[in-house]
């Protein structure tokens, strides 16, 4: 039986933008290697695939072109987005099990939607040197997350805007994605800057990453002296979206649009 098959530019408001996301609503669960082919068909940064177990309740899991992931932001913001823009539920908050254990969307009354993410804190530290390398940026600061996450920050924007890594080289000295970050410009609307790279995963340079603002908010936030602050992921197609700090959870808020909608034959 065909199954219901859409892609989402999310964390924005216009199409085109964000980051796309694939999302596949299955009724029953399916084989690990079948997802990963269907990821890999779709080409995108992550597929999500989702199973309803309950209302408002889903097994959720996603797919790079290349592995599976332990957590995705912007795949969760689209797969909140179709449920609700196509009706296909209609509680107001939605609960996703996953490999990062429960996940939870909320409808906001400005048409975001907010995802209840946990928390992923760096420890400051050195990093490989043959990583800084193959960034080709200065590092200020360094520092890594107990999951692999990287995080290089520089010393200004325009630093983060201009880096252009070597991608086979940084797939070759780590399997981790890596974020270069620094705070936003004088003047800005936005609290901080980043990029993203996971060449290792599939994922050259990802265009708006929901799970690196779970390790931003922590490296960010008490600094800038806020709970909330506005984040600007400067990709080529660009993103924003709004990060709050709670304990030991992450609240990130953003909209999607809908660009394709089908069916997955196969």
């Amino acid at each position: 039986m065909p199954s219901p098959l859409y892609q989402v530019d999310a964390f924005t408001d216009v199409p085109f933008a964000g980051n796309p996301a694939g999302v596949t609503l299955l009724t029953e669960p399916a084989d690990a290697a079948w997802m990963l082919d269907v990821a890999a068909e779709m080409n995108l940064a992550e597929t999500a695939f989702l199973v309803r177990t309950a209302p408002g309740a889903y097994d959720l899991r996603w797919f790079s072109p290349a592995v599976e992931i332990d957590l995705c932001g912007h795949a969760t913001l689209a797969s909140a987005h179709v449920l609700w823009s196509e009706d296909l539920d209609d509680a107001t908050e939605l609960r996703f099990q996953t490999r990062s254990g429960e996940l939870r969307a909320t409808r906001l009354d400005d048409d975001r939607i907010e995802l209840d993410f946990p928390v992923n804190p760096p420890v400051e530290g050195p990093l490989d040197d043959r990583v800084i390398a193959a960034l080709g940026v200065a590092p200020v600061r360094t520092a890594a997350t107990a999951n692999g996450w990287l995080l290089v920050e520089v010393a200004t924007a325009a630093d983060v805007r201009a880096a252009s890594p070597d991608l086979p080289a940084l797939a070759s000295v780590t399997e981790h994605a890596v974020v270069v970050t620094a705070a936003a410009e004088p003047g800005s609307d936005a609290d901080i800057v980043s990029r993203i790279f996971g060449p290792a995963v599939g994922i050259p340079e990802d265009p708006v990453t929901g799970s690196a603002h779970c390790v931003l908010a922590a490296w960010w936030c008490h600094r800038i002296g806020r709970d909330q602050i506005e984040a600007e992921q400067a990709s080529a197609r660009g993103g924003r979206l709004t990060v709050v700090l709670d304990g030991e959870r992450v609240r990130l808020r953003g909209r999607a649009v809908t660009t394709v909608r089908g069916e997955l034959l196969v």
